[in-house]
C-alpha cells in the first residue's frame, strides 16, 4: 500500500512557473513508477508526465514536452513536476500516481495508488 499526498498548488498568474510535489508513504517507494496527471473540470485525466523507479527515465505528453519536468528524491520519497510559462488552460486538479513497474506507463488505468490532487489555477 502507498500513500500519497501531493502540495505546491495555487493561484498563480499566466507565465509563471510552479512546482508540485508529491510526498509518499508506505512500502518501497523505489519500486515504482510515478507519474503525474491532470483533470480539468467536464474533461477527461490527462497524462503529463512519468519517471522510473530509478529517476533515469522520463516520458512527457507531447502538449508537456518543454514546459513541464518531471523528477524525484527516492531519499525523501517524493516525485515532482516543475511547469514554466504557465497558461489558464493549465488550470486542473493534478494528480500524482503510483505503479509497481519497472516501465513508463502513461495510461491511468494502469496506476494503482492516487493521492487526491492540488488544485492549480492560472489567471490570465
Amino acid at each position: 500500500q502507498v500513500q500519497l499526498v501531493e502540495s505546491g498548488g495555487g493561484l498563480v498568474q499566466a507565465g509563471d512557473s510552479l512546482k508540485l510535489s508529491c510526498a509518499a508513504s508506505g512500502q518501497t517507494f523505489d519500486s515504482y513508477a510515478m507519474g503525474w496527471f491532470r483533470q480539468a473540470p467536464g474533461k477527461e485525466r490527462e497524462f503529463l508526465a512519468v519517471i522510473n523507479w530509478s529517476g533515469v527515465f522520463r516520458n512527457y505528453a507531447e502538449s508537456a514536452k518543454g514546459r513541464v519536468a518531471i523528477s524525484r528524491d527516492n531519499a525523501k520519497n517524493t516525485v515532482y513536476l516543475q511547469m514554466n510559462s504557465l497558461k489558464p488552460e493549465d488550470t486542473a486538479l493534478y494528480y500524482c500516481a503510483a505503479v509497481l513497474s519497472r516501465g513508463l506507463p502513461r495510461s491511468s488505468w494502469e496506476y494503482h495508488y492516487w493521492g487526491q490532487g492540488t488544485q492549480v489555477t492560472v489567471s490570465s
